[in-house]
């Protein structure tokens, strides 16, 4: 693995956070990342991979993310198998990626001179671990993995350090980098107030949701992908109290569903929120479409989870590892759906899961000062 020179004490470390925007799952992690090495004492700078790799990369990946409709759908699940679950596949597409934004990616990347460079972007991952591998990239790479599974993309043998929200992640990260992988699982990819959420009636109270009677949350992502017309009526046909139905940053999604539930007192339809904490901790129940680090965020909060409404590509795998690990029930389909959000509002309040974990900036800095793989390093 290639080796940074010393870090010079004289000055701050220089952090290069590589996300995209196409995405709150993405963008979310890199700007608390961001915040928290700040507070450290580092110099943290954010860059959207999308804009260094150039025009081509970008129009592509920006095809990619028109999923919300039929074809959008079934053009996704043929293509995701071949380009991100297949080892040849990924390698094809890498070389492509490669050819058409390698260059201009890495000029971008070392203009900033980072001591150390995270990637929150999985196509952003594969480029840089490419790069590290083959020792183009001189500074230490850490992933950080916001999914549960289904990482192909998310994992490099050329990653110094993945970063990782769910501790069962490492079994794949050690299957596709290899036994010798670094794999932490961290906090502090998510906002800070998850770690301490309020208690549901101070939650309810701040948001001036009912502080009696149930409350289900229905989220389709930053996208506002999946069924969440389908999901809203399911709560409300269990006679749901209080449905808060998040759209993301698609204000056409936003105005449909207020139309569709004008005459409901019950549903609230909300834009993009800052207040995902609050509002998290108020929730019985969170029916989500996109799995990720939103699941996560719940079930910090004690808040059961529901996955359904976009099972496509990478969600499918998600998907199968919720269920199999018992942190969501999966329903593929309506009435699925209404099993499993009977039961999750039967079961009542979950634990909060809130493990003891470090933090991913005292992690971030520890691999700049330690970028090698022997010795030095606190979290191996």
């Amino acid at each position: 693995m290639p080796r940074v020179a010393a870090l010079d004490p004289s000055r701050p470390v220089r952090v290069l956070l590589v996300s995209a925007s196409i995405g709150e799952g993405h963008d979310a992690p890199a700007r608390v990342l961001a915040a928290a090495l700040a507070e450290r004492g580092a110099e943290a700078t954010v860059l959207d991979a999308l804009v260094a790799a150039g025009p081509a990369v970008q129009r592509m990946a920006g095809a990619g993310t028109q999923y919300d409709g039929r074809l959008g759908n079934v053009l996704y699940d043929i293509a995701h198998p071949l380009v991100a679950e297949r080892p040849r596949g990924q390698r094809a597409t890498a070389r492509l990626i490669d050819l058409l934004a390698g260059p201009r990616f890495l000029a971008a990347v070392e203009a900033e001179r980072p001591d150390v460079v995270v990637s929150t972007y999985p196509g952003a991952t594969l480029m840089l671990g490419r790069l590290r591998a083959d020792g183009r990239l001189r500074a230490p790479l850490a992933s950080a993995v916001t999914d549960l599974a289904s990482l192909r993309w998310w994992v490099h043998p050329g990653v110094d350090c993945h970063l990782l929200i769910h501790p069962e992640s490492a079994v794949e990260v050690h299957r596709i980098a290899g036994p010798r992988a670094r794999a932490v699982t961290v906090h502090g990819l998510t906002d800070p107030r998850f770690t301490r959420p309020p208690s549901r009636p101070r939650a309810r109270a701040t948001l001036g949701l009912p502080g009696a009677g149930t409350v289900v949350v229905v989220s389709g992502g930053g996208w506002a992908v999946g069924d969440l017309r389908g999901a809203v009526d399911a709560a409300l046909a269990l006679r749901v109290d209080t449905v808060v139905v998040l759209c993301g940053r698609r204000d056409d999604v936003r105005v449909a569903l207020e139309q569709r539930y004008a005459g409901s007192d019950a549903v609230r339809v909300w834009g993009f929120t800052e207040q995902m904490p609050e509002l998290l901790a108020a929730a019985d129940v969170l029916v989500h479409s996109t799995a990720g680090l939103t699941v996560l965020e719940a079930l910090m909060c004690g808040c059961r989870v529901v996955s359904f409404g976009w099972g496509r590509g990478h969600i499918r795998q998600n998907n199968s590892a919720y269920a199999q690990l018992g942190l969501a029930t999966v329903a593929a389909d309506r009435a699925q759906l209404a099993t499993a959000l009977a039961g999750a509002l039967a079961a009542g309040p979950a634990v909060p899961l809130q493990p003891q974990l470090p933090q991913a900036a005292d992690v971030v800095l520890a691999l700049a000062a330690a970028p090698g793989r022997a010795g030095g390093f606190p979290y191996a």
